[in-house]
């Protein structure tokens, strides 16, 4: 049987930061990388803490992302999910196993972890093969309907009506949206709830929308197309909603390119408050998601679902808030 000897060996630390990290030490001052490499010693040594109730000295936590890494790298939005969930992990001792379900073989990865948080959108099938690993197991970004599983989701509707407020609060009454396309893996296309949620709130407040609502991807090359078939109109928007930042900045660059002054000729908003969004020219009001937060809260419950078992799985939607800077204008 390993001891913390072995692990500090391994780990290349003494066995007192050993012993302190696998007790969850609070007091004690120690780098991220290092409370990580015990973590993973301690696991790849199958260390077993030697209790009353003879229990693991800490939990592997699995992430599974929908997102391959080269994707997640272009979108931060999930890139913030993973850190919130690792940065909770890190401080709490959990030891975390990564996948992508572009992995080959990446449901293997998975069967000896203790709790799961799945991130993004999934099958039926995929769902079922989650809960089939553990009970304890959350699925982050995407609602699911079965009262059983625990989820954390944005609330669409706050959000879009957020925005929407905003934009009619500046005298927009011809307003457009560009949204993006999500497939499962069967290509069964997941419905974006901000579009649904768009059209209620124009139907219902009088706003010119039918002409001006394009699809495609949530990039900012499909921002790019998106927003230059919109230019072919005859009779423009004055204000655009996007579901995604880089679906706003595809058409920021081609309103830019186009020589049309943003916000004087038209305004935009998008989703997400992605790292770039602060940066664009000009600087893009957006919804900002809390995507870390979602990460972290994620992390926290099913540890505390793994510990507590609760007979009663939670459904979670977090609040969105507006981030105004200076691509809209009041007409």
């Amino acid at each position: 049987m390993a001891t913390i000897k072995d692990i500090a060996v391994s780990a290349g630390v003494s066995s007192a930061t050993v012993s302190r990290i696998l007790n969850n030490d609070s007091t004690l001052n120690v780098a991220p990388e290092t409370r990580q490499k015990v973590l993973e010693a301690a696991h790849s040594l199958n260390y077993k803490k030697k209790s009353r109730a003879s229990a693991k000295s800490f939990y592997t936590l699995g992430i599974v992302q929908w997102f391959s890494p080269q994707q997640e790298l272009e979108d931060n939005y999930y890139l913030l999910i993973r850190q919130g969930i690792e940065d909770f992990c890190m401080q709490n001792c959990i030891h975390v196993v990564r996948t992508y379900k572009a992995d080959v073989n990446y449901m293997d990865t998975l069967k000896q972890v203790d709790a799961l948080v799945c991130v993004g959108k999934f099958s039926t099938d995929e769902i079922r093969q989650f809960c089939e690993i553990t009970s304890s197991i959350i699925f982050l970004d995407m609602p699911i309907d079965d009262i059983n599983v625990s989820t954390i989701t944005l609330d669409f509707k706050q959000a879009v009506n957020t925005g929407m407020d905003y934009l009619t609060s500046l005298g927009h009454r011809r307003i457009g949206f560009l949204g993006g396309k999500e497939y499962l893996d069967n290509c069964q296309l997941f419905p974006d709830m901000r579009k649904t949620l768009f059209m209620e709130y124009c139907k219902k407040h009088n706003i010119i929308f039918e002409p001006y609502i394009l699809e495609d991807a949530f990039t900012i090359e499909s921002g790019s197309r998106m927003m230059s078939q919109l230019l072919e109109y005859q009779d423009l928007p004055t204000a655009i909603m996007a579901s995604s930042d880089p679906i706003a900045i595809g058409a920021l660059q081609v309103l830019n390119n186009r020589g049309l002054r943003i916000p004087e000729d038209i305004s935009i908003i998008g989703f997400d408050d992605t790292s770039l969004s602060s940066f664009t020219s000009p600087p893009l009001t957006t919804i900002h998601a809390p995507a870390y937060d979602m990460g972290s809260f994620g992390a926290n419950i099913v540890f505390n679902i793994l510990k507590l078992q609760p007979a009663t799985a939670m459904k979670i939607q977090l609040p969105c808030k507006l981030m105004e800077r200076q691509s809209c204008r009041k007409l």
